[in-house]
């Protein structure tokens, strides 16, 4: 039985990249940074890496409202955008196409027969060149580095000081090491800010390292991608060195549970 005030949420996750998502379709009670994080917490609340809001939205099927596991709203996350497709999906939306609004604009998201979600990321049209390591944008700010051994690879100390360091510190940055494994597949670990730790995965970080790693100078590319979370995949057209357009990125989004929150912190 529901008590009064309870607010009910699901927990998905997209290669171990997992998420808090409440339905704000109906009466719900906004939510402080603190509350957020509180929820987020994975010693004292529920625990995830980030929090989402499912809203109605003139025009699309829904609206993606997500917050980083700091409890500051965040930008654009890939992996979550998946999941609350999947979401929509168990909440008795059946589309062939879905269509929904994000923080960093309309998206398109389509269930694939074998059950991966493919979504539609914005185009790329600039990538920065700092070195041998890349800074671009695919919906959040993302640092790519190439590296050896990434297994051995002490990705929170280097993250955490590439993503603190004096360029990016302010509004902070994602850092993504990569290790190509052959001519179409790269593994990745990510450090996410927000989070402010390695996650399992990170959809965005896994675009735009896919992005950088384009097998084929222009047209088609498809790029395997290995996360510690899990396999996931990224299809995009490259019309030149520094500029793509049709990005999708595909992957499992599965729910885990569901309950109800009574008291909050």
């Amino acid at each position: 039985m529901t008590q009064k005030n309870a607010i009910q949420f699901q927990k998905y996750q997209g290669t171990g990249n997992d998420f808090i998502i409440i339905d704000g379709r109906g009466q719900l009670p906004e939510l402080t940074e603190e509350q957020i994080r509180h929820l987020c917490d994975r010693r004292f609340g529920i625990g995830a890496d980030g929090l989402m809001i499912f809203l109605d939205r003139d025009g699309y099927d829904f609206e993606m409202k997500y917050y980083n596991a700091d409890g500051r709203e965040g930008s654009m996350c890939g992996n979550g955008g998946r999941c609350i497709v999947r979401y929509a999906y168990h909440s008795g939306l059946h589309k062939e196409v879905y269509s929904f609004l994000a923080v960093d604009g309309p998206h398109e998201a389509e269930i694939d027969i074998n059950g991966w979600i493919r979504l539609k990321m914005g185009d790329v049209s600039k990538v920065q060149m700092h070195g041998s390591d890349f800074v671009l944008n695919t919906g959040s700010p993302h640092f790519v580095r190439y590296v050896n051994y990434i297994h051995e690879h002490k990705v929170t100390e280097e993250g955490r000081q590439i993503r603190n360091n004096p360029t990016y510190v302010q509004d902070g940055i994602n850092v993504n090491f990569v290790e190509v494994i052959n001519d179409h597949t790269i593994y990745v670990r990510t450090y996410e800010r927000g989070v402010e730790n390695e996650t399992l995965s990170c959809g965005t970080g896994v675009t735009a390292s896919a992005l950088v790693s384009a097998h084929n100078d222009t047209g088609f590319n498809q790029v395997n991608v290995q996360t510690l979370g899990g396999k996931l995949s990224v299809e995009f057209d490259r019309v030149h060195e520094t500029e793509y357009r049709n990005i999708w990125l595909c992957g499992p989004a599965e729910f885990v549970y569901k309950g109800e929150v009574l008291e909050i912190g």
